[in-house]
């Protein structure tokens, strides 16, 4: 079983589901609200203990109820808890999400609260836990400045490192080289290269100018449009399936895990194996737990309302259809 760090956030979700986002100044009436699970860092180490893998989270919590919820999880799910630094000073973060529940998109607002005010000093204490694992997972939801030391140590312990950029941020010229997979969406994908994508060709060349900076392997999520993976010698273009969107919220978070769950499992593999698997994870046979409110979260972060409000499940997303531009090379 491969071990993962996971360095992030981790905030209690306050999702209003209606069937508009309101607009600057409206008012409109939902018809749920759910508290829950948030945070980038939180989604991906939860998606991670999901598909088997053994993770320990770094990150900070106020000592609250929300806290609590955070820890009461975790321990359900099996994931280390000792690298969890509990603040009596701060509140747990939280996140305002509103979601749209005719097209399943959202908005949203977070404050970090404990999170927010991580130091080095913080991943120095768990250094040990980092050299323990095989791969470094983390976010720009933290301070910057700590989460660029964090991967310079990781990369420094041997770790395959992987940076989810969002929020987009400004990244150091320095910190690109400590990047193993560079993992952004096409909004965050622009903001470091410039180059707006509306097609294969655009992300072509963004995936070209983000590996001219030093990361070492870049994969662009295009939502409905599926994904561009390159590493500066091969390139691969994944069709993702059309499926109902519910809630969008998570997505990215949890596409970026079960890319991790398939690093650890292949980095010896051949690239055109894990581009035919990269949106397919096993059932896992844990139950869904059960969180504070009208919903339930389900196995790939999805709210699932109970009792007569209960929607239809989603539909399960089938391999992606690949298209790749070369397809013997060997590794990740």
């Amino acid at each position: 079983m491969k071990i993962i760090s996971v360095f992030g956030v981790f905030v209690a979700d306050l999702c209003f589901i209606s069937n508009a986002i309101p607009e600057k100044g409206q008012t409109i009436l939902g018809s749920q609200h759910i508290i829950g699970p948030g945070g980038k860092g939180s989604n991906q180490a939860i998606a991670a203990a999901k598909l088997n893998g053994s993770v320990n989270f770094i990150s900070k919590i106020g000592k609250d109820k929300n806290g609590e919820m955070a820890l009461t999880l975790y321990k359900e799910l099996g994931i280390d808890t000792a690298c969890i630094i509990q603040d009596e000073n701060h509140s747990t973060g939280v996140a305002g999400i509103m979601v749209n529940e005719k097209t399943g998109e959202n908005a949203i607002n977070i404050i970090p609260g404990a999170a927010g005010t991580l130091i080095h000093d913080d991943i120095e204490k768990n250094l040990n836990f980092i050299a323990k694992a095989e791969i470094f997972l983390t976010q720009l939801e933290t301070p910057y400045e700590v989460t660029s030391y964090a991967l310079k140590k990781a990369k420094e312990k041997g770790l395959t490192t992987i940076l989810n950029p969002a929020p987009a941020c400004k990244i150091k010229d320095d910190d690109f080289d400590l990047i193993d997979f560079f993992t952004p969406n096409e909004t965050e994908a622009e903001f470091y290269t410039g180059v707006k994508i509306t097609s294969e060709k655009e992300a072509k060349l963004a995936a070209h100018k983000l590996i001219s900076f030093g990361v070492k392997k870049v994969i662009i999520t295009l939502g409905e449009k599926g994904l561009f993976y390159a590493d500066g010698q091969d390139e691969i273009y994944l069709k993702a399936n059309s499926v109902k969107t519910v809630d969008t919220t998570g997505a990215g978070d949890a596409f970026k895990d079960a890319l991790r769950s398939k690093v650890g499992d292949a980095l010896d593999a051949r690239r055109q194996e894990v581009a035919g698997s990269m949106f397919k994870a096993e059932p896992h046979s844990d139950p869904k737990p059960e969180i504070a409110g009208t919903g339930t979260f389900t196995q790939d972060g999805q709210v699932e309302p109970t009792g007569s409000e209960a929607q239809p499940e989603t539909p399960e997303v089938s391999n992606a259809e690949s298209q790749p531009a070369n397809t013997d090379a060997t590794g990740v």
